[in-house]
C-alpha cells in the first residue's frame, strides 16, 4: 500500500504515533487510508449539505475495510459571484482546488481517494488532481437542488431571477413578482437545477467513467443520493483493491464519450475550457476541432433549463446518464468497451432504461441532428470560439448586426439596462479573457437581462470571457485570441459589422486585412487591472481559453 509510507516498519513509529493522536486503532492504520476531499461549506447551496455525503461516504468506506480521513477544499458559488469583481476569481479558483488536493494527497500518501464536489471549478479541479496525483479515485457528487415553483405551479431556477431582473427593468414583471421568484426559485440545498456548468460537469465525470451511475442527476435531497455516497465509499475499497487508476479510465476513448454526452444534452460551454485541463493532465489530446466532429454527428437529445423546461430531476427520472449513452449507442456513438468506476461500460448501459422520451428523446427523434455546442472560427476568431447552439433560437443562428463595443461587462450591462441596445446590435465585451479580466468572467447577468428585456431573440453577444452555463441566446465566448493578448476582437471598432454564422461555424468582422493589421498598429496592451495577490500571478501564467486556460507547464 502507498500509506505504508507513513505507517509501516521501525522507522515509520514516529507517524504512527501522530496516527494514534487520531485516536484511531493498530487496526485502523492497518487498513487502506483513503481520503475523503469534501469541499463542504456554509456559504455556496450547493456545498452546505457535503458533511453528510461525507459522513455516508465514510460508512461506505468503513463497511468496506478502508479506513477513511477526511480533509476539504475551497468552493466559490458562481452565482453570488457574479457580476461584480468576485467573479474573477471562479475560474482561477480551479487551479488553487486542483493544487490544493495535490498537496493533500501526496504529502499524507493516501491510498485512494473520494472526492466530493458539487459546482463548477471544483468538480474539473478536483478531475485535474485525479489525474495529476493518479491513485485509485472516484467521485461523487452533492447532487442537483431541486426545481422551484411559484405559487401558480410554474417550474423555476435560478436563471429565472436572473432574467426577471431584466423583465422588470423592461416592465414585463412587477418588483412582487421578481420577489416572489426570489423566495421560490431555489427551494434547497444541491446545485442548482439547470444543466448549468455544475450539473453538466457532474455528469461528464459520470460519462468519464469517474463516477457511479446517478452521480449527475440524484436529487441533492434524496435519500438515494445518500445511498449512492455510501456505494461510493464501498466502490473505492474495489479499485484500490484492484490498483484500478484515473489512466485506467480516462483516456481518448472515453473524452469522446464525454464530448457526446455533452453534446446528447446540450452542456454549458464552461466544459470546452474544463476538458482540455482534466485531460491534459493525463497527457491526452484535447483540441477544438474535436469538438465539432462530435458535435457534427451527435443529436441533441435534451433541452434542459436554460435550453428548455425541463430540470435535472426530470432527468433522473427519466434515466440519467446512462440512459442517454444508451439511447447513443444505439447510432454507435459511444465506446462501450471502456472501462469506469463500476466495472465495463457495456455492462452498465445494459442496464439502462428511457423512461420518458420526452425528457431524453430517442436517438431517430432528437430536438436536432447535431450537438448542442458548436465552435465558431473566422478573423474575429483565428483560435476559435465557443457558442450553446442548442439554446440559441432559429432566427439568431445566422445574424449580422453592429457591434457595440465595451471594455468590461459593468459597462455593457449598464447600457442594456438603460435600453440603450437595441434589436440587431451585436454586444461585444472585451478585456474580459482568462489574462484580461484577469479570470475570464462569466456574463450570465448581461445575458439574463438581454432575456428578460424580449431582446433574446434579436441581439447576440460575444466575448473574450465566457458565459455561465446557465446563459441562453446567441451569446458567443472564448473568443480566442483575447484581447488583452492582441486578438481580433481588440481591434473591432463601434458599428463594425459582426456576421455570426453558427451552422457554418464561422464568426468574422466585416472588415478588411488590411484595415485590421493598421488597426493593430495603433493597438497597445493595457496595464494590468490586478497587480498583486493570486490573482496578479494567474494572469501572468495562465494560457488561452482555446487550451483551457491552464497554468503555463501543464500540457
Amino acid at each position: 500500500m502507498r500509506s505504508d509510507n507513513i505507517k509501516k516498519g521501525i522507522a515509520k513509529a514516529p507517524h504512527r504515533a501522530l496516527l494514534k493522536a487520531l485516536g484511531l486503532t493498530d487496526e485502523e492504520i492497518s487498513r487502506p487510508l483513503v481520503a475523503v476531499v469534501n469541499s463542504a461549506n456554509d456559504i455556496v447551496p450547493g456545498h452546505i449539505h457535503l458533511n453528510k455525503i461525507a459522513e455516508a461516504v465514510k460508512a461506505g468506506i468503513r463497511i468496506a475495510g478502508g479506513t477513511p480521513l477526511e480533509f476539504s477544499t475551497i468552493g466559490i458559488c458562481d452565482g453570488l459571484a457574479m457580476n461584480h469583481s468576485g467573479m474573477k476569481y471562479s475560474l482561477a479558483s480551479r487551479e488553487v482546488i486542483a493544487d490544493s488536493v495535490e498537496l493533500e494527497l501526496e504529502a499524507h500518501q493516501f491510498d485512494g481517494a473520494v472526492m466530493i464536489p458539487n459546482c463548477d471549478k471544483v468538480v474539473p479541479g478536483m478531475l485535474m488532481a485525479a489525474g495529476r496525483v493518479n491513485v485509485p479515485t472516484i467521485f461523487i457528487s452533492g447532487g442537483p437542488m431541486l426545481a422551484g415553483r411559484t405559487s401558480g405551479g410554474r417550474e423555476v431556477d435560478l436563471i429565472s431571477v436572473f432574467e426577471g431582473v431584466g423583465a422588470v427593468q423592461a416592465g414585463e414583471m412587477s418588483a412582487d413578482e421578481l420577489l416572489e421568484l426570489e423566495e421560490s426559485a431555489c427551494p434547497g440545498c444541491g446545485s442548482c437545477a439547470g444543466l448549468f456548468t455544475a450539473n453538466t460537469m457532474n455528469c461528464l465525470t459520470e460519462a468519464l467513467g469517474m463516477a457511479l451511475p446517478g452521480n449527475g442527476t440524484v436529487p441533492a435531497v434524496y435519500a438515494a443520493r445518500i445511498r449512492l455516497a455510501k456505494q461510493a465509499g464501498m466502490r473505492i475499497m474495489k479499485l484500490i483493491e484492484k490498483d484500478i487508476r484515473p489512466a485506467d479510465i480516462i483516456n481518448q476513448a472515453s473524452l469522446k464519450n464525454a464530448l457526446a454526452v455533452d453534446m446528447a444534452i446540450g452542456g454549458s460551454t464552461n466544459t470546452v475550457l474544463h476538458l482540455p485541463a482534466i485531460v491534459a493532465e493525463l497527457g491526452l489530446d484535447f483540441n477544438l476541432e474535436m469538438v465539432n466532429e462530435i458535435s457534427a454527428v451527435t443529436p441533441n437529445l435534451c433541452k434542459l433549463s436554460p435550453s428548455g423546461s425541463h430540470h435535472m430531476e426530470d432527468l433522473n427520472l427519466a434515466g440519467g446518464i446512462i440512459a442517454v449513452m444508451a439511447e447513443l449507442d444505439k447510432k454507435g456513438l459511444v465506446n462501450v468497451d471502456v472501462n469506469t468506476v463500476s466495472g465495463p461500460l457495456k455492462n452498465i448501459l445494459a442496464k439502462a432504461v428511457n423512461r420518458n422520451s420526452e425528457v431524453i428523446h430517442t436517438f431517430d427523434k432528437p430536438y436536432s441532428p447535431t450537438g448542442g455546442l458548436a465552435i465558431l472560427w473566422g478573423n474575429l476568431a483565428p483560435e476559435g470560439s465557443v457558442v450553446k447552439a442548442a439554446a440559441v433560437v432559429s432566427d439568431m443562428l445566422v445574424h449580422s448586426g453592429p457591434a457595440r463595443v465595451f471594455a468590461s461587462e459593468e459597462s455593457a450591462f449598464a447600457a442594456i439596462m438603460s435600453n440603450k441596445i437595441k434589436a440587431g446590435d451585436v454586444i461585444v465585451i472585451r478585456y474580459e479573457g482568462p489574462k484580461g479580466g484577469p479570470g475570464m468572467r462569466e456574463m450570465l447577468t448581461p445575458t439574463s437581462a438581454v432575456s428578460g428585456m424580449g431582446l433574446g431573440g434579436t441581439v447576440a453577444l460575444i466575448t473574450d470571457g465566457r458565459f455561465s452555463g446557465g446563459t441562453r441566446g446567441a451569446a458567443i465566448g472564448h473568443v480566442s485570441p483575447e484581447a488583452a493578448a492582441g486578438g481580433p476582437i481588440a481591434l473591432i471598432n463601434e458599428g463594425d459589422i459582426v456576421m455570426i454564422d453558427i451552422p457554418g461555424r464561422k464568426l468574422n468582422v466585416d472588415v478588411s486585412d488590411e484595415e485590421l493589421a493598421e488597426r493593430r498598429q495603433n493597438w497597445r496592451e493595457p496595464k494590468p487591472r490586478i497587480t498583486k495577490g493570486y490573482l496578479a500571478r494567474y494572469a501572468k501564467n495562465v494560457t488561452s481559453a482555446a487550451t483551457g486556460a491552464v497554468l503555463k507547464g501543464i500540457k
